[in-house]
């Protein structure tokens, strides 16, 4: 009988759900909401979707669970300590069958109360545990953060992740394939590696927190990490735990020619403007934000506010479907169009633009061996900085911009830097919304390194 296993990832927040078929019977576990590749997939195997298996209430983006059962009998099953509003509630230790194989669902709480695991058994072979889909538990190089309940839980959270992992997931095996929720780049893990295949035994030998074996070694260590929380996750919680809008009900977006473009802007709209950072500080639209095309599923979130409409301006417009999924994935549904024409459009009706300068490593360095009176701020993340970062920068992550706002001096120049550019072009565009004179560096840190011009670690 065959068996078929494909992991499909989302772009920008790392997140990995699956489809699993055995003979004629298949099932899905963690679906993003632009759920058609799993139904395509289900025909292609010609086999029946009976089951979704969500591992926990996802923060990073909208679960697509209700888009499958909304055009099959699929039954969806969560994990318990919550009020789920659609699907099944799973018992710890309840098994279902899927062609000859019997997926056991394992309560695994620690990121979460709710957070289930699921071991799969072929039965056709053995009693062992073949794989089980982690969820936020256990990753590839790393375990879950704890931190979703706040400070005051986070030990509560770290105790109850080291009894999933240690006392329910190692015990599944060593030869048991783990398959985790997320991959390198998410905000859910502090160190997942490159990888994305391992084994609870690669992970007994080579992951450093299951190599503290010792309970209050591995809460401390859990405390010690340092994560962001975004402000899109309770968004994210909301819609997962309610079941978010269908996405047959969420209005399509529209080409917009500058006029009507700039009707809408008038009228409250934001504008995203998705263009690289040399293209965006030469001219743009004012109050745009500029989020780079890769960097809109896992920065949107931080700066986008959902109670008003967005407005898209983009480079190439062959990636204009890419950056409408992006933003739906992340719950952005009100999103009324695109700039026909783009920036050129703009100006070419004489509209009026704006600009936020650029400046090299090597004027940079020039304006500080000068102490030319400049605000240098470092939007990486805490950390990045341990790669070593310009003397006197004051770090503020990019997507802490606008709430630290008033810790930023208008009476001089604002200069921002970050690994490559993308986010420190992303934070200028913030401040020159309120109203500062911002450029950013050319090439960033990595020009700074490749300039050999000293750094502080």
């Amino acid at each position: 009988m065959k068996l078929i296993l494909k992991k499909i990832k989302s772009e920008g927040i790392a997140s990995l759900s699956y489809f699993l078929a055995s003979g004629n019977e298949a099932c899905v576990v963690d679906p993003r909401r632009d759920a058609k590749t799993f139904l395509k997939l289900a025909w292609d195997a010609e086999a029946d979707l009976k089951y979704v298996f969500e591992t926990h209430r996802n923060e990073d983006y909208v679960i697509g669970s209700r888009e499958i059962a909304d055009v099959t009998n699929v039954e969806i099953y969560h994990g318990p300590g919550l009020d789920w509003k659609y699907g099944n509630t799973l018992k710890d230790g309840q098994e279902f069958n899927l062609g000859v194989l019997k997926v056991k669902a394992i309560h695994t709480p620690g990121h979460t109360d709710e957070s289930t695991s699921y071991a799969v058994y072929d039965t056709s072979t053995g009693i062992e545990a073949v794989m089980v889909f982690t969820g936020d538990a256990l990753f590839v190089g790393d375990t879950g953060r704890i931190d979703m309940y706040g400070p005051q839980l986070s030990e509560k959270n770290a105790t109850n992740l080291y009894n999933s992992i240690f006392n329910k997931l190692i015990p599944l095996g060593d030869q048991c394939i783990i398959l985790p929720a997320h991959g390198a780049g998410s905000v859910c893990g502090a160190e997942i590696n490159e990888r994305e295949l391992s084994t609870i035994g690669l992970e007994r030998m080579q992951n450093h927190a299951l190599q503290l074996k010792d309970k209050n070694n591995f809460v401390q260590f859990k405390l010690s990490e340092h994560h962001y929380y975004a402000p899109y996750f309770k968004k994210m919680e909301e819609y997962n735990l309610n079941g978010p809008p269908l996405l047959k009900d969420v209005p399509r977006f529209k080409p917009l020619l500058p006029g009507k473009f700039k009707k809408q802007l008038e009228e409250g709209a934001i504008v995203v403007d998705t263009r690289n950072p040399t293209s965006f500080g030469s001219a743009h639209i004012k109050g745009s934000y500029n989020i780079w095309l890769k960097g809109l599923p896992s920065h949107a979130g931080w700066i986008l506010p959902y109670d008003k409409p967005l407005l898209l301006v983009v480079e190439n417009f062959t990636n204009l479907k890419k950056v409408y999924k992006y933003l739906l994935r992340v719950g952005y549904d009100n999103i009324k169009g695109y700039l026909v024409g783009g920036i050129v459009a703009w100006y070419s009706n004489h509209f009026p633009t704006e600009t936020i300068g650029t400046i090299t490593v090597d004027a940079l360095k020039r304006k500080l061996d000068n102490k030319e009176d400049i605000f240098l701020i470092d939007v990486r993340s805490p950390p990045e900085l341990k790669e070593g970062y310009i003397e006197h920068a004051k770090n503020i992550y990019v997507g802490e911009i606008q709430d630290k706002i008033e810790e930023i001096p208008k009476n001089v120049p604002i200069v921002t830097v970050c690994g490559n550019g993308a986010r420190a072009s992303m934070a200028a565009s913030i401040l020159k919304k309120h109203g500062f004179e911002s450029m950013n560096v050319l090439g960033s840190m990595k020009a700074w390194y490749k300039a050999n011009y000293p750094i502080v670690k």
